[in-house]
């Protein structure tokens, strides 16, 4: 079965081990999988509830769009101040009154250097209020240093959890359209 996902990076930052994190899990998945790294959350004006009309802002429609063509999501995230990234959170706020998202599996991975867990859990209620089913992929103390020098994710047990929780990502998709 082949299984499309969409990722939101919770980072703007060109050298953002959050988009490394991104990057792991799409290296983890399976031949099956399919991982759209290519949504830039920078290019979504802020969210205005007068602005969610016909005909929505490009970036926006392009970002439902993807969402509506995919079978799942991958949100990674670093924390900032105890919190998600406010263009996370724009994102997500253009995404609350639409229908491409609502049952779609959401793979949940957050890293910062001194931990995530505050916006680790913040994101799992926000998505699940959205109606998305969580799949959690940990909060993780992660930071440029757990990166060699390609930029790309180097630990061999951090890589193992990601596919596992890739595979629990699959199965989910699986359920969801049985």
């Amino acid at each position: 079965m082949a299984v499309q996902v969409v990722a939101l990076i919770g980072s703007l930052r060109a050298t953002s081990s959050t988009a490394a994190l991104a990057r792991a899990v799409a290296r983890a998945a399976p031949g099956q999988v399919a991982v759209d790294l290519t949504i830039d959350l920078g290019a979504l004006p802020h969210f205005s509830p007068d602005l969610d009309v016909a005909p929505l802002p490009p970036a926006v429609a392009a970002l439902r769009a993807a969402i509506g063509g995919a079978d799942a999501l991958l949100v990674t995230s670093p924390e900032y101040a105890h919190g998600m990234p406010g263009t996370l959170k724009n994102a997500l706020d253009w995404l609350v009154s639409a229908t491409e998202p609502i049952g779609k599996p959401a793979l949940l991975v957050c890293g910062s250097p001194g931990g995530a867990a505050h916006a680790h859990a913040q994101l799992a209620e926000v998505l699940r209020t959205m109606g998305l089913p969580v799949i959690d992929g940990g909060a993780h103390v992660f930071s440029r240093a757990r990166l060699d020098a390609a930029g790309e994710v180097a630990d061999p047990t951090l890589h193992a959890h990601l596919g596992a929780a890739v595979a629990a990502l699959v199965a989910a998709v699986a359920a969801a359209t049985a």
